[in-house]
């Protein structure tokens, strides 16, 4: 697919895929990747699940950034705190305490025209990079872990919307420069995270085809996560498929220990299931025409600082760094 891609070159990186893929693990490598490359980074969690943290060993964060590791800090979107700053900054109108009644109004707003509450979303990502561009904020890179593939075409399409609905006034103003940051490809890119499965895959190749057709959003790279690594190559297979003979069985059993078939038949596994997920891979490779970057599938039970490292370095292998 050509040279590998610019990732950390811009200063928006959206992260989305599937429910189950990895997203959130690769949206923090990343982030830890660039700051140990001497990038400082602000990691938007918009889900609103506060489990990004757990990637850091850090404890949960809210609407304000919270430093999790040098370099990184992480926020937690919530729809009142971006309503109330929202008010604050562009409207000029001081909040006092809780604003439930308005934030339920918004919901009310928001389901009779879309867009209106997820502009919430993309604007509060939007200012702080607005604000890093123009210096009042100290962030080279912000990483957000955006919605999953079924909703990121609506919430990245939200300045849009709003600018059908709305003509003159703040508002509109205010969904313009959004919207030249979200289709600038120097500053902004919406990458995809997938598993050579088949579900990811169609999914992955949906939305494709819909950013392309529904916004203006330049898409940035595929991620790949959770490649199984091929065992034995074709030249291997006639001795692999001899050891499983009953004899070759019986006296690995005797010289090596019970446990040696047991070793043969998850091998025989995993190579079935590399190869299975092989076909996955090569349809998504040869029907999206973007930069591929592959992550190795990690055989670990726990998803803490160490992991989101070892998926770093696997990043960074990938874009060359």
């Amino acid at each position: 697919m050509g040279p590998a891609p610019d990732l950390l070159g811009r200063r928006l990186l959206f992260f989305t895929g599937k429910g189950g893929v990895g997203k959130s693990t690769v949206a923090a490598a990343t982030a830890l990747l660039a700051a140990e490359h001497g990038r400082r980074v602000l990691v938007v969690e918009v889900d609103a699940k506060g489990n990004l943290t757990d990637l850091f060993e850090r404890p949960r964060v809210g609407f304000d950034p919270v430093e999790v590791h040098p370099g990184v800090s992480v926020l937690t979107m919530n729809t009142e705190a971006s309503l109330q700053e929202y008010l604050k900054l562009n409207l000029r109108v001081p909040v006092l305490g809780r604003i439930g009644p308005l934030a339920k109004a918004l919901d009310f707003v928001a389901t009779a025209a879309p867009g209106v509450k997820e502009i919430l979303t993309v604007g509060k990502v939007c200012w702080e990079v607005l604000e890093s561009i123009e210096g009042r904020a100290d962030w080279d890179l912000v990483v957000v872990d955006a919605a999953a593939t079924g909703h990121i075409v609506g919430q990245l399409g939200a300045p849009e919307a709003i600018k059908e609905l709305v003509s003159v006034g703040p508002v509109r103003s205010q969904t313009e420069w959004m919207t030249e940051l979200l289709t600038d490809p120097a500053v902004t890119a919406l990458n995809v995270v997938a598993t050579p499965e088949e579900m990811p895959v169609n999914e992955t190749i949906e939305l494709v085809e819909r950013v392309r057709a529904e916004l203006s959003v330049p898409l940035g790279a595929i991620v790949v996560n959770r490649v199984l690594p091929e065992l034995f190559t074709t030249s291997d297979e006639p001795v692999f498929e001899a050891l499983h003979e009953p004899a070759a069985r019986e006296l690995l059993s005797a010289r090596v220990g019970a446990g040696a078939t047991t070793v043969l038949d998850a091998a025989r596994l995993a190579v079935s299931l590399r190869r299975t997920r092989a076909a996955h891979l090569t349809r998504l490779r040869e029907t999206i025409d973007l930069p591929m970057l592959y992550l190795p599938y990690l055989f670990v039970r726990t998803h803490g600082l160490r992991v989101t490292r070892m998926v770093a370095e696997a990043l960074g292998e990938e874009l060359g760094l």
